[in-house]
């Protein structure tokens, strides 16, 4: 479907509220491959005059090597590893919006950090648009099996009860990006304030 820019439904001064309220933390996104984590968070963090980085790409860089060299090269687990101690160190740079790998929420240290510095977003995807998206990409290196559909299923069912601990949950489906991305911005104004009211601040949606 081609992403046609909608007329937004969250005002410039609900994201500029939604940017001062964060403080020092971070948005962080998180979800299966395929998901739009970076899609999606190079657009909000341009609505919230945020800095986007990818947990991935970072990862990449340090290495000079592409994710599916690392997983060939080291395994795996060196690269959870190094996963964990990339996000911990986003995060210590925050505010900021950040996509994490899709494996990323299985270290209990990097869940944490995550509760503690950001708030979280997960987009969640059904299988069969993952398959649809992630298809003809050649870089998942988890996928490099003989049944990547039941390796995707395999996943999902793991990941699923750790992605639900996150602050928010948006369905990410074949619609306009802008449209995921206004309601993102319109589940975390909301959870921001909830959040400001049990803190007894209002300041948040508060009369001008």
């Amino acid at each position: 479907m081609p992403d046609i820019a909608l007329p937004s439904a969250v005002s410039t001064t609900q994201e500029a509220e939604i940017a001062a309220a964060l403080g020092a933390r971070s948005i962080v996104l998180v979800g299966m491959m395929g998901a739009g984590k970076s899609t999606i968070g190079r657009r909000l963090s341009a609505r919230l005059g945020l800095p986007f980085l990818d947990a991935d790409a970072e990862i990449e860089q340090a290495h000079r090597l592409p994710i599916p060299d690392i997983f060939e090269k080291y395994g795996e687990p060196y690269f959870r590893d190094g996963e964990v101690r990339v996000i911990a160190r986003l995060l210590d740079n925050g505010p900021a919006v950040i996509a994490t790998g899709g494996g990323a929420v299985m270290r209990d240290e990097t869940r944490e950090r995550i509760r503690t510095k950001a708030v979280s977003i997960w987009l969640k995807v059904d299988t069969d648009v993952i398959m649809r998206r992630v298809k003809r990409r050649s870089d998942r290196p988890l996928l490099q099996t003989a049944d990547p559909e039941a390796t995707v299923e395999r996943l999902v069912k793991e990941r699923e009860p750790l992605y639900g601990q996150a602050d928010v949950t948006i369905w990410s489906r074949d619609v306009p990006h802008d449209k995921i991305v206004d309601e993102c911005l319109e589940a975390l104004y909301e959870k921001l304030r909830d959040g400001r009211a049990t803190q007894g601040d209002d300041s948040l949606g508060a009369a001008p």
